[in-house]
């Protein structure tokens, strides 16, 4: 049932999608803006999402009359907002004043900046290579990764200073630019 090689797999293909290391300076932005970024229940929320996607992500979409290529564009867009809120240095995704760190953690951090688009996706396509146990260890994996790194945001920060954080949030904005159009490409003209 359980295979170490298709479990390292799929860990190594979540880890590299998710890439919540890319992620830091954006979790460390918002968390500026929020005051707090809520570890556990943005990990909690967006294993939920990854499972339940697993389970039955392409019955939820179809159910919209959704296919998975609308989910990714749709998924790119807000990829793209971010990015460029990251180079430009402008805010499009506007915090609300009211809003508390529980609804941050949750949007835009469970979703779709961790448990996003890309990441929902590629778990649907990992089913068709994967067994379905094996993935699921891989994405709670991916959760312990996850969950370590939000909690690390604050002493990352120390360490990379001012000037270290504005050159990674630069640089992880162009990152983010790219997936989002080379989302949309693969999914707007498929071959």
């Amino acid at each position: 049932m359980f295979d170490l090689k298709e479990i390292l797999s799929v860990t190594l293909i979540l880890f590299s999608v998710i890439d919540i290391l890319g992620s830091i300076p954006i979790v460390i932005n918002l968390r500026k803006k929020v005051g707090h970024i809520q570890s556990g229940k943005a990990t909690i929320v967006a294993g939920i999402l990854m499972v339940t996607f697993l389970l039955v992500g392409k019955s939820i979409l179809s159910l919209f009359g959704i296919d998975v290529e609308d989910f990714a564009i749709a998924g790119a867009l807000i990829i793209f907002v971010i990015g460029a809120e990251m180079i430009l240095g402008i805010e499009i995704f506007k915090t609300d004043p009211e809003a508390s760190s529980t609804s941050t953690s949750i949007v835009p951090i469970a979703f779709p900046l961790i448990a996003g688009a890309g990441t929902l996706t590629t778990i649907l396509t990992l089913k068709a290579e994967f067994g379905q146990a094996n993935i699921a260890v891989g994405i709670i994996l991916n959760l312990g990764i996850i969950y370590v790194v939000l909690k690390s945001t604050h002493f990352l920060e120390q360490k990379l200073g001012k000037t270290g954080l504005d050159i990674l949030r630069r640089i992880f904005g162009i990152i983010l630019l790219s997936i989002a159009i080379k989302i949309f490409k693969t999914n707007l003209f498929p071959l």
